[in-house]
């Protein structure tokens, strides 16, 4: 092998030192001439949402049931046999108009002999008075004519009563739905007639979770939907069960809906709608950028290109969006993707997603 002269090892050596002390130098301008906005292998690129305040409706959609401003089951409230009826099923009645008619022969002529029987007993109290005045009797026997004659009296006032049920007249103006019964039929206290309903306007029952039971007040308006119309009915709350149900720890209440066209049919299930409060100037974000930990909630900000975490009180909660009550400033990134790869300090690029307005329920 041939020696290398000892003036060829100095140049070796000398150039070695010099790459040495050269190479910081050539790394340094390899990164200064990178471009500066390329991201490195540890930057995370994730979607945002900016913070902005919004007018926040907290709204409550619950069932109900259609029912009729007035309804009550036509009955007899004597037996007897049908002479007449004087309704069409389906039609409108007015309040006292007269709807049936129960054969009171026999009535009429117990009437005839009660009202004979009390013209003899008045005849009679008048001699007896009489005879007190010119002091042939004692006031013990006209005590007696007397109160034969407020019997007879009584008794004509009950058969009278008696022929005044005979004619079933409608308790108030409504819609009469089908009959049951037919002319000649024989009637009992339990025979169902007909169904009679007020519908204009009507009532719309339904239940509120306890929670809720302080929001509901008198006044306050709701809106409803049933099967077969594209449209939603408007309403207003007009009472308030006073008490829960122990049950279902939920609240009945009761609304008034117009019904001048008969759109709506007592018994139709509706789908309501209550707008329970509205908060404007609020602060949201896309419910799946707030993290629940031990003893509060987080979410990640971006802040000088790094994600940080921020602790956040919240209030009004929907399946999209969540109020926030304090931790959060107007303006503020709030990250909503790769939440389980955020850690404080993290390197992220942001794709800034617009904040919509929306409603908590």
């Amino acid at each position: 092998m041939r020696a290398i002269p000892r003036r060829g090892v100095g140049i070796l050596a000398a150039l070695a030192v010099l790459a040495v002390l050269a190479a910081p130098k050539l790394i340094q301008l390899r990164r200064t001439s990178a471009p500066a906005t390329a991201p490195t292998e540890n930057t995370l690129r994730v979607r945002a949402y900016r913070v902005i305040p919004i007018l926040l409706t907290e709204r409550l959609t619950t069932t109900g049931t259609v029912r009729a401003n007035e309804e009550v089951e036509i009955v007899s409230e004597i037996s007897g046999k049908i002479s007449d009826i004087y309704f069409k099923e389906g039609s409108r009645v007015t309040v006292g108009q007269l709807l049936l008619k129960i054969d009171d022969s026999e009535l009429a002529a117990e009437r005839q002999r009660a009202l004979y029987r009390v013209a003899l007993a008045e005849r009679a109290e008048a001699r007896q008075r009489q005879l007190l005045e010119d002091g042939v009797i004692s006031s013990e026997n006209y005590d007696v004519a007397f109160g034969e004659l407020n019997v007879l009296r009584a008794e004509l006032q009950l058969i009278e009563a008696q022929l005044l049920k005979t004619e079933i007249r409608a308790p108030f103006s409504g819609v009469i739905g089908l009959r049951w019964v037919s002319p000649g039929s024989y009637l009992s206290s339990q025979t169902r007639i007909a169904s009679l309903n007020e519908l204009d306007p009507i009532k719309l029952d339904f239940a509120v979770p306890e929670k809720y039971s302080a929001l509901m007040k008198v006044g306050d308006g709701i809106s409803f939907e049933v099967e077969g119309f594209n449209r939603n009915f408007p309403g207003t709350i007009y009472a308030v069960e006073p008490s829960i149900d122990a049950s279902t720890r939920s609240l009945r209440v009761r609304a008034r809906c117009p019904n001048s066209d008969g759109a709506l049919i007592p018994g139709a299930f509706a789908n309501v709608d209550l707008v329970l409060r509205s908060i404007p100037d609020a602060l949201t974000v896309p419910s799946i950028a707030v993290i629940p930990e031990l003893g509060g909630k987080k979410v990640f900000v971006y802040e000088d290109g790094a994600a940080q975490p921020r602790s956040v009180e919240t209030g009004i909660r929907s399946e999209t969006a969540v109020q926030i009550t304090s931790g959060l400033d107007e303006g503020d990134l709030v990250i909503t993707s790769g939440i389980l790869q955020m850690q404080p300090g993290l390197e992220i690029e942001i794709e800034e997603v617009p904040a919509e307005a929306g409603s908590a329920s």
